[in-house]
């Protein structure tokens, strides 16, 4: 019958198949149908092989270092070259779908008769008559279908069908090598237990590659493909046994075709299945990083770069077999979610979130938060989860974001030291402030708050003079509303869109006279890379967790960092040289990194919400800390996080702690470097009216409070001794002011 492969014989080829294919169909098909005649007349003229999609394949998710860490699938489904799949897996599938599929046209008419005889005894249709190439073209017809319409014609169990696959059968073995067809079956085959394609199934059954398969594995397989439902060996015991008779069945056919030996067959047939089933999690829930992984998904979802539809994109990467280099650090992340766990339990609703940028790129390295990610199950058992990504903003899955608090009074900081202010100029401070008049808005249109009362946080002091070093490292709120009307509360707005700025909900900015308070609502992602920007000596780096694009064609698109000089270099440097000394004379005092740090704490007014933001030259982090169920209504008070109680929650004393253990694991293997120094030509020599004597008097009044501390514990301690006090004796004997040390 290979006379059948030649143009020439088509009508040979149209007379017999039209006869034998609706002899084949003619049990189950009533009604008049297509005469015979008409039947063979369809095969003289062939249509063009049918429209091949690209089939539907894995895209995969990967870290810095190449190692998966997600996937998203349509169809669990990895294409291979025919020379990628085991010699013994091809003879299978040949033997047990299709064995003289060498030696046809794509009509086996020996096949066709065998289905005849068994149908026709049977009054239904018992046995496929079916070549090998048409099978693969009924799959092409089903998985090119857009509508349920069209696959459900692609399916259909009439005439019409067989007819219409039949002649396609015919133009792909005209179009196509046997082995070029052969190649496209095993890659679109249907094996079950989710796997489509022979690399997919060998991964799924057997934790190999399709490369690897042996003999019993192979036809294990080949067996399945028939059929794939009843086979499926993930639902159950029933379904393995008919699996295993289904590879017996093939390996008899092996045997009978001389593929194999009688002995052979026999011995594999001895075997157990031996199956080691292999997960194929699929979306980010079932991620080893979740919140990275839904950041990249929403990315490839929402950019407009990979596709102009929102259709589009979603089809490129369910079905596109892209694999993504991203830039997460396994590293970084650990250190993340290991310093997280250690201060707050998924099952809080306070939650902490941490971000964490590569100053100069953007890249994002890690993100983490304290609840575990995807939905709630009934029965809570695994403690409250949540779908938001916490460390993101709305367009990248997260929610509403926090107040940013008291971090956002870097960027008054950065624009008065861009108009020229310098290192030790202040002002006398009241300990109240009723902001009142001058503050403009971008539209220069006033937006004062005359009712509006600022007082110092706690440990802030009640007034007196500030420098711009002393107001940022005790965070003093009236200092910074009296310099942000000084400077402009517009420039202040500007300096922060050009550090990349923006609200977590998409909505523009408040640019009201508490800005510099940290009114607007923030996600870390944002915040760590605007402070990222400082580290970069004022270079902007657009977040960015995509590295590169590679398709399933091998072709490689790099995606590059999207970068501005947002602010001076000298500028840059001179709020870095500020901000280091908060870790030495400011709010972070005492937890220092042990490396050049620079950073800034933020306690929002009524503590609805704490934050920490930080950077080293290589690496820049935010965390943020907030009640899940509201801020407004459950403030940072009172409360229980973790294992330690709070009676308020500040930025140095939960999200500090985080930001500084997070940051040591994650840079433990990075070589520190220093920060380029402040211009003092330009920045030096400040000087505000009465701040060194108050600061002295500042000390003076420590020392009177130490010692008289030291005093109170001392005469406590000897009355629990006399027995004249019931009490539990304190854990360390006290020590005089001057010898204390800040863990």
């Amino acid at each position: 019958m290979t006379v059948l492969r030649s143009v020439g014989a088509l009508g040979l080829a149209g007379a017999i198949g039209g006869v034998l294919v609706a002899a084949v169909a003619v049990p189950v098909v009533s009604g008049g149908g297509l005469a015979v005649k008409n039947v063979a007349n369809t095969f003289v003229d062939l249509p063009p092989a049918p429209r091949e999609e690209p089939l539907a394949q894995v895209t995969r998710l990967l870290d810095k270092d190449g190692r998966p860490f997600a996937q998203f699938y349509e169809a669990n489904r990895t294409a291979v070259p025919l020379g990628a799949v085991a010699p013994v897996m091809r003879r299978a599938i040949v033997a047990i779908e299709d064995a003289r599929f060498y030696e046809h046209g794509g009509l086996d008419v020996r096949g066709t008769f065998r289905a005849l005889l068994a149908n026709t005894q049977a009054g239904g249709i018992r046995q496929g008559g079916s070549s090998l190439t048409q099978q693969l073209v009924k799959n092409i017809l089903v998985e090119s279908a857009r509508t349920d319409v069209e696959r459900d014609r692609a399916r259909a169990p009439n005439l019409a069908r067989k007819i219409t696959e039949l002649r396609y059968a015919l133009a792909l073995e005209r179009k196509y090598r046997k082995d070029e067809i052969l190649e496209r079956y095993l890659n679109i085959a249907y094996f079950g237990a989710g796997a489509y394609g022979v690399e997919a199934a060998a991964r799924r059954f057997f934790s190999t590659s399709a490369a690897r398969l042996t003999l019993t594995q192979a036809a294990t397989l080949a067996g399945a493909v028939r059929i794939p439902y009843a086979t499926d060996p993930s639902l159950g015991q029933a379904h393995r046994v008919r699996l295993k008779e289904r590879r017996d069945l093939v390996l008899d056919r092996m045997a009978g075709l001389k593929l194999i030996t009688q002995h052979q067959a026999a011995s594999a047939k001895r075997a157990p299945l031996a199956l080691r089933l292999r997960p194929e999690p699929g979306g980010c829930a079932q991620s080893s990083y979740p919140f990275y992984c839904l950041y990249v998904q929403r990315e490839l979802l929402s950019n407009p770069v990979f596709g102009n539809t929102a259709a589009a994109r979603q089809s490129r990467m369910a079905r596109g077999g892209l694999t993504i280099r991203t830039s997460l650090d396994p590293i970084a992340q650990e250190a993340a979610e290991q310093a997280i766990r250690r201060h707050v339990h998924p099952e809080d609703t306070e939650v902490a979130a941490e971000a964490m940028v590569e100053p100069g790129t953007g890249r994002i390295r890690a993100m983490a938060a304290s609840k575990r990610f995807g939905r709630n199950p009934g029965n809570r058992k695994n403690g409250p989860r949540t779908t938001f990504n916490l460390a993101a903003d709305v367009a990248h899955g997260g929610g509403q974001g926090f107040q940013a608090g008291s971090t956002f009074k870097v960027f008054t900081l950065a624009t008065a030291l861009k108009q020229g202010w310098r290192f030790g100029d202040g002002f006398e401070t009241p300990g109240a402030l009723v902001p009142g008049q001058g503050y403009r808005d971008c539209s220069g249109r006033p937006v004062n708050a005359p009712g509006t009362r600022i007082l110092n946080a706690s440990g802030e002091g009640e007034g007196g003079p500030h420098s711009i070093e002393t107001g940022t490292w005790k965070s003093v709120n009236i200092f910074y509303m009296m310099l942000e009307r000084k400077v402009g509360l517009c420039n202040v707005v500007k300096t922060a869109r050009a550090l990349g700025v923006v609200r977590a909900d998409g909505r523009p900015l408040h640019e009201v006279p508490t800005f510099t308070l940290g009114v607007n609502e923030m996600d870390p992602v944002t915040v760590a890379a605007s402070f990222a920007a400082f580290a970069a000596r004022g270079r902007y780096c657009r977040p960015l967790a995509i590295v590169e694009i590679v398709g399933r064609d091998g072709r490689r698109t790099h995606v590059p960092p999207s970068c501005v000089q947002g602010i001076e270099r000298e500028v840059a440097d001179a709020v870095n040289h500020v901000l280091e000394g908060v870790f030495d004379k400011g709010t972070m005092k005492g937890q220092g990194l042990g490396r050049p740090a620079a950073g800034k704490t933020g306690t929002n007014n009524g503590y609805t919400s704490a934050w920490f933001a930080g950077y080293t030259p290589n690496l820049a982090a935010a965390v943020s800390v907030g009640d899940i169920r509201g801020s407004y209504r459950f403030p940072l008070q009172g409360v229980q996080i973790g294992d330690q109680y709070y009676g308020s929650v500040q930025g140095a004393s939960l999200p500090g702690p985080i930001w500084v253990e997070s940051m040591r694991l994650a840079l433990r293997d990075v070589e520190p470097k220093g920060f380029h120094g402040p211009d003092m030509s330009r920045f030096g020599g400040g000087h505000t009216p009465g701040l060194e004597e108050a600061l002295a008097e500042e000390e003076r009044r420590k020392k009177r409070r130490g010692d008289r501390a030291f005093a109170r514990r001392h005469r406590m301690i000897f009355e629990w001794l006399l027995g004249e006090r019931a009490m539990e004796p304190p854990l360390e004997w006290p020590v005089p002011y001057e010898r204390r040390r800040r863990p």
